[in-house]
Formats: structure tokens, C-alpha cells, sequence
């Protein structure tokens, strides 16, 4: 099916967030059904200023990711649960956030892959997404100027994608939404397969 009415997807998402992980099905499958649809990628900014503490301290996590699992089949790496057990890595969003600036300027047109590779790097292999070496990896696996991405990464200023995503309202992450003219429609908030992402677009044709 065409929908030719939307003109955009925005795909707010923290690369921090497991349900964003769990996500990342969904939303190859809603691209690969519907190329035509062009994707903004935005950070938001999960683990900021206060809640950039050891990952200890959200005890949470492990419990949550099993729910995670259960619920949309999504797994999380033997390198990433070792560094949950440790319990001192920081996660931190403003460093993820620049990454993916830094990823989405040298391929624009892969920033959806580029996002799902940020969130594969942590939650399967266990990879500090605060670590230049981390974008240089990922860039090399997609053909990209490893040097040109960890310079724009040490550059890159995310306030202008945390902005945006609080301008869009957005306060849990993923949010997909559709942009149809001046309108706005949060199309999945959380969890959603690629169905009903379909059919909630189909409603708006």
C-alpha cells in the first residue's frame, strides 16, 4: 500500500533505551515495506545530567529487559549483560546522541540503520557508546570514513535533537511518529509491531 499522505516518519528514540532496541524490528520492516517514506532519526536524551550514574543504580534494568524479551523477542548480547553485572559502566545519552550526529551526517539516507547498529553496539556487544572507537567500527561495517565520524563525533552538539524531541512532545521513548502536512500522529509510543504500525498508517490515508 501507498501512503502517499505521509510525507515523513519521525522516529524519536534513546539509543540507551531497551524498548527502543526492542524496536528496531519493527521499524526495519515498516522501511523495507515502505522506502518512499523518508525517516528522521532524533535522539532524545534518556540518561542526562542526574541520571548519568553507574548502571547499577537503575536496578531495574535486568528485570526489565527479561520483560523486554518476553514481549517482543528482542535479546541482549552475553557482552552487554556482563557489563549489567559489573554495575559501573555510565550510560549516557548526550555522548550516544552526538554518535549518531556524527553517523547520520557521513549517510544521511542510512540513519535508520546507523541507529539500530548505535543500539546493536551496546545491547548485543557490550560497547560504550560514549567511545569514539565504537563510531569508528560502525562506520568501517558501513563503508563510511571511520576518521571523518570520530572527528564529528568529538565535535557534534546533540541540544538541537533533545530540543526537537521535547518541542514533539515526546516523553518516553520509542515514539514513532507520522507527519502528514502540518499534522502530527504518534503512530507507536513503547512497543508496536509492524502491522500496527501499517495499519494505524493506513488510517490516516
Amino acid at each position: 500500500m501507498d501512503f502517499v499522505l505521509v510525507v515523513k516518519l519521525l522516529y524519536v528514540f534513546d539509543a540507551y533505551c531497551g524498548w527502543s532496541h526492542a524496536f528496531s524490528g519493527t521499524l526495519e520492516a515498516v522501511t523495507a515495506r515502505h522506502p518512499d517514506i523518508p525517516v528522521q532519526v532524533v535522539s532524545g536524551g534518556l540518561f542526562t545530567g542526574e541520571r548519568r550514574v553507574p548502571i547499577r543504580e537503575f536496578g531495574f534494568i535486568k528485570d526489565a529487559n527479561v520483560q523486554v524479551t518476553a514481549r517482543t523477542g528482542a535479546r541482549f548480547g552475553e557482552a552487554f549483560n556482563a557489563v549489567l553485572d559489573e554495575g559501573t559502566f555510565v550510560m549516557d545519552s548526550e555522548a550516544a546522541a552526538r554518535g549518531l550526529i556524527a553517523l547520520r551526517e557521513a549517510a544521511p539516507e542510512r540513519a535508520v540503520e546507523l541507529a539500530i547498529a548505535v543500539q546493536k553496539a551496546f545491547f548485543h556487544d557490550g560497547r560504550s557508546l560514549s567511545d569514539p572507537e565504537t563510531y569508528r567500527v560502525i562506520a568501517r561495517e558501513f563503508g563510511l570514513d571511520g576518521d571523518a565520524v570520530v572527528a564529528a563525533f568529538e565535535s557534534a552538539v546533540p541540544d538541537e535533537d533533545f530540543a526537537f524531541a521535547a518541542r514533539l512532545g515526546v516523553n518516553g521513548f520509542p515514539t514513532l511518529i507520522a507527519v502528514r502536512g502540518p499534522e502530527m500522529y504518534a503512530i507507536a509510543r513503547g512497543h508496536a509491531s509492524a502491522d500496527e504500525v501499517e495499519q494505524r498508517l493506513a488510517s490516516l490515508v
